[in-house]
């Protein structure tokens, strides 16, 4: 790429999206064409194709997605496979009939099997198999890989699929049925704690920004109340004591990994500047010298390779709001894997290391998210 390279982001609004776009915009980067939901349906052909007929985009950053946490997943199983599945195919497929330079398509590291060895290698896809609860979603993506696989070796382009771990950072999705577990986690203690100072002021502008099915911070307090003890945020009133509890899923023992949107935003246009997909392929194949039957992976994962469990997560984010009360853990609800972790090997080999704590991340997502309140 160059500065005057004519690069489309897609999904530049998500988490994902605006980091890379941002990003592009600090390097010099700014013939960006970017669209949103409302100016480009991703999900229909025709438009996605008259899109590249009058744009022609040299390079692509594919991020747009639906996303969303556990419940999401496991409750709207066919619209997360549906619309994924559309999104990815026309991008992939225009790419490659309007002679796209390169491509780069973001995935999950949901891809990889439920019992996988740990960390996770790019060579474990489709070994056995995957988790239930966001299968779907995860068999879109892993349809992406292939896609992108599948026109490299048949038509030879530079189609590039990276896998990110948890992600986590400036314009995510903070919906307390819908999101990931770190910002789901986050608004929930910032709520206990504002529940605890008896801060309503607080809570009526974190329920219009967000709000919480039809509630919003015009509500009445009894009515904002309910709604939040349904969400696992509850308030009890003993005589002159105000005691706050915040309920989250699973039992808090397994273990994950989080990077921060800007550290894979960066990792992402290294990659576009830097790499080509037979760069990454020489890279696996060094891996298994003298396997003639070997099908190397036309993918990479990004990770920071350091991993916390979902108890001790939990506990740096209570301390980092300022929430006194009580963590309670629901076992009712499923865990997901117990242990993901990845092993970033092929980007530490390109050259690409995170730069990014997790404590510093945390710090720097509450402050933004304070701010945007």
């Amino acid at each position: 790429m160059n500065k005057n390279s004519k690069i489309y982001v897609a999904g530049h609004t998500g988490l994902v999206g605006s980091a890379i776009n941002s990003d592009l915009m600090e390097k010099g980067f700014m013939n960006l064409l970017l669209s949103t939901e409302e100016e480009l349906d991703l999900t229909d052909q025709r438009a996605v194709d008259d899109f590249f007929t009058r744009e022609k985009p040299e390079y692509i950053f594919l991020a747009a997605a639906k996303v969303g946490g556990i419940l999401a997943n496991n409750t709207l199983r066919a619209d997360f496979i549906y619309t994924n599945l559309l999104i990815q195919s026309n991008i992939i497929h225009c790419s490659w009939k309007h002679d796209v330079r390169k491509l780069l398509f973001l995935g999950s590291t949901c891809i990889y099997p439920k019992n996988a060895h740990q960390p996770l290698t790019e060579d474990s896809l489709l070994t056995s198999q995957l988790e239930y609860t966001n299968e779907p979603y995860a068999i879109a993506k892993i349809a992406g890989i292939k896609m992108c696989e599948s026109y490299n070796l048949q038509y030879r382009t530079n189609f590039i699929s990276v896998m990110p771990t948890n992600l986590y950072g400036l314009r995510d999705n903070y919906d307390l049925e819908k999101s990931h577990v770190l910002p789901a986690i986050l608004r929930k203690f910032h709520l206990g704690r504002c529940l605890e100072t008896n801060n309503w002021n607080a809570i009526r502008k974190d329920l219009n920004r967000y709000p919480v099915g039809s509630l919003k911070g015009d509500s009445d307090e009894k009515s904002i109340l309910t709604i939040l003890d349904g969400r696992g945020i509850t308030l009890i009133n003993e005589q002159s004591h105000r005691k706050v509890t915040v309920k989250l899923w699973g039992t808090g023992t397994p273990l994950r990994e989080f990077m921060y949107s800007k550290d894979l935003a960066e990792a992402c246009v290294f990659l576009m500047e830097k790499t080509d997909i037979q760069d990454i392929i020489k890279l696996h194949k060094s891996r298994h010298p003298g396997d003639n039957d070997y099908h190397p992976p036309h993918f990479l994962n990004i990770g920071t390779e350091e991993e916390i469990s979902i108890k001790a997560l939990a506990g740096k984010i209570k301390t980092l709001s300022g929430f006194t009360g009580d963590i309670v853990f629901d076992h009712s609800n499923p865990d997901g894997t117990l242990r993901k972790v990845t092993d970033a090997g092929i980007l530490h080999d390109l050259g690409f290391h995170h730069k990014v704590s997790l404590d510093e991340g945390l710090r720097m997502t509450y402050e933004q998210y304070l701010r945007y309140e």
